[in-house]
């Protein structure tokens, strides 16, 4: 005897302790796989029903348990993509073009994202760039102008800043350091 309490989805195989709660009734079997899924993070709504389709729930019991799960605010798309942006602005310096690629890639409506990315205006993306640059700007000591140039305009770009602030940032920075930017405008 190990002395470890084996919990329902503990197993390396979640699907079949799913399974064993309740086979014959697929609602049962939706909630307890939303209520798992919900448990560890928060999902959107076609997260969800990505995962029951997977588990071959049928599509208009899936429908019906994400609705609920909907009225009584345990799915919240709007809020999901709010902290989304938040998170990952703040988390990894993603600009507002990257952070609306995640979310159509996680399924959020597009009203919801343009919501969403709307909380980060100008002047606070490009504080957040102006934050990047200088992070990465000593290990790029060393190197020529045009290379620093294209390392810290290229992680910007990698970022989803657009190109022209990310040059105007990179190009503040390396005058900022006695670094010369002249003719930068006409090679890049």
């Amino acid at each position: 005897m190990t002395g470890r309490t084996e919990w329902p989805g503990d197993s390396p195989d979640s699907s079949r302790a799913e399974k064993e709660l309740s086979p014959q009734d697929p609602a049962e079997r939706a909630r307890a796989i939303c209520l798992r899924l919900l448990t560890g993070n928060p999902r959107t709504r076609k997260q969800l029903a990505d995962a029951l389709r997977k588990r071959e729930i049928p599509d208009e019991v899936a429908e019906e348990v994400l609705s609920r799960f909907e009225d009584v605010g345990l799915i919240d798309d709007a809020a999901f993509a709010g902290a989304w942006v938040e998170s990952r602005h703040h988390g990894r310096g993603l600009a507002r073009r990257a952070l609306a690629r995640e979310l159509r890639t996680k399924g959020v409506e597009p009203t919801l994202i343009q919501e969403a990315v709307d909380q980060l205006d100008s002047e606070r993306e490009e504080a957040t760039a102006r934050e990047l640059v200088d992070r990465k700007l000593r290990a790029t000591r060393g190197l020529d102008r045009d290379r620093r140039l294209r390392r810290l305009a290229g992680m910007l770009a990698r970022k989803g800043y657009p190109e022209g602030m990310a040059l105007r940032v990179v190009r503040q920075a390396l005058e900022a350091e006695g670094e010369d930017t002249d003719g930068l405008d006409e090679s890049f």
